[in-house]
């Protein structure tokens, strides 16, 4: 062998060395990778699912974990290391309806809208002095993002500003539409609504439609406070569609601070037969039985904090005043109604529907609705909104009507169905 072939089998001999050698740190640095990608997990989950006292499985396939009250991911919190739980709260709102339990409310108003529970009461129920909390899987996490945004909003501009535009085809707000009542100007130390609970079709999986009420102080761009509660179906957030019971937070307009349910330190729960983010069953039907959840989130004068009650007869828990700058006072804008995504993804308005996927003006047992909507004034008493505006980015797609009764007191229809021939 000459020494130019003698050179060139040496340099491919090295190449081949070299090219394996880089092969294998790839592969190793990939493995490596993947090892500290579970190993993060891992951690997140447990620090996300506190241990149980006792587990009940779901027939939707979820878990509810039955955890201590003092071992709930609240007291992850640094400013609630030595807190002391609130068991009741010191003043409760009263006000212009006392219809008793929701069952003979609906029996007695004889409106075809009965009571409503959560699945997992099938196979069980938690013991005193623990909570419920739907466990979160592997699965949760990697559908997100980024696991830091687990169980958050990513994007801040979500809330519904009335005062920027004109109801009716004023365009797409940042992927998100609306269909919503509100009130602002005055102080607001807590609201009330009776909210139709369905299961809407989503088209994508990143999308969702919820239906809510929103406590808000602050500005909307950067500083925002806000407390929400209704009903939503998030396939990215649960991994199905399901319409499940939900809180949020924020105090720095989805920025840093809160999330759902109880995915993060904030929220007190107290109560241990609601879980929040599990299945409500059963869910009302096109020109059939119609089923409605109450929700009541008002302030505490004495301590200060914000409560939530479910129905009736279910005291949730209550997020602590701290946790908030404008709202450790009052809410300036109360808003109750419809959410959904828009993301346009074949370049259309979605077909993700709101409420029950109908317009407004089909009414009761077609339509979705909101009823008995009251605010709590300074007093601490439950009263009629005054002066309720309603506000759409485009009511071809999505749309609303007020109205007012006897048995319902101030009320409203609204959703649609995204796309349709006047909703390109």
């Amino acid at each position: 062998m000459d020494n130019v072939k003698m050179k060139m089998f040496c340099f491919s001999l090295l190449f081949m060395v070299l090219l394996f050698c880089d092969t294998d740190a790839a592969e190793a640095k990939q493995g490596m990778s993947l090892s500290s990608q579970k190993f993060e997990i891992q951690k997140h989950l447990n620090s996300l699912n506190k241990p149980a006292v006792k587990s009940i499985k779901s027939p939707d396939g979820d878990t509810i974990d039955c955890v201590h009250i003092s071992h709930q991911p609240a007291f992850d919190h640094p400013l609630l290391k030595n807190h002391t739980v609130q068991m009741m709260p010191n003043y409760h709102p009263e006000g212009l309806f006392h219809d008793g339990k929701m069952s003979t409310a609906a029996k007695n108003k004889n409106d075809g809208s009965k009571s409503i529970n959560q699945l997992w009461h099938l196979n069980g129920k938690c013991p005193e002095g623990t909570i419920p909390i739907r466990r979160t899987k592997k699965d949760d996490i990697l559908r997100a993002s980024n696991m830091k945004s687990y169980g958050r909003k990513t994007n801040f501009s979500t809330i519904p500003k009335p005062e920027s535009g004109r109801p009716g085809g004023v365009g797409n707000q940042n992927g998100h539409q609306h269909a919503i009542a509100y009130v602002e100007g005055d102080k607001y130390y807590g609201a009330k609504a009776t909210i139709n609970v369905w299961e809407p079709k989503i088209q994508q999986p990143n999308e969702f439609s919820l239906s809510q009420i929103w406590l808000l102080a602050g500005s909307f761009d950067s500083d925002l406070n806000s407390i929400e509660a209704g009903w939503q179906v998030s396939p990215d957030l649960y991994g199905d569609n399901n319409a499940r019971l939900f809180t949020y937070w924020t105090s720095d307009a989805y920025q840093a601070t809160g999330c759902y349910n109880l995915l993060c330190s904030g929220f007190i729960q107290i109560n241990n037969e609601i879980a929040m983010g599990a299945t409500i069953s059963p869910l009302s039907s096109y020109h059939g039985s119609q089923y409605d959840i109450s929700i009541l989130v008002w302030k505490d004068p004495k301590e200060g904090n914000w409560w939530m009650q479910f129905g009736n007869d279910y005291v949730l828990g209550y997020w602590p005043g701290f946790l908030f700058s404008y709202l450790t006072d009052s809410a300036s804008m109360i808003e109750w109604g419809g959410e959904v995504v828009n993301s346009e993804s074949d370049g259309l308005h979605t077909t993700t529907q709101m409420g029950s996927g109908h317009f407004p003006d089909e009414g009761f047992g077609k339509s979705s609705y909101f009823r008995n909507i009251q605010v709590v004034d300074e007093s601490n008493n439950l009263r009629a909104p005054q002066d309720l505006g309603t506000y759409t980015e485009d009511n071809n797609c999505y749309d609303i009507q007020l109205g007012k009764n006897n048995d319902w007191g101030n009320y409203f229809y609204y959703g649609g169905p995204g796309r349709n021939g006047n909703c390109p």
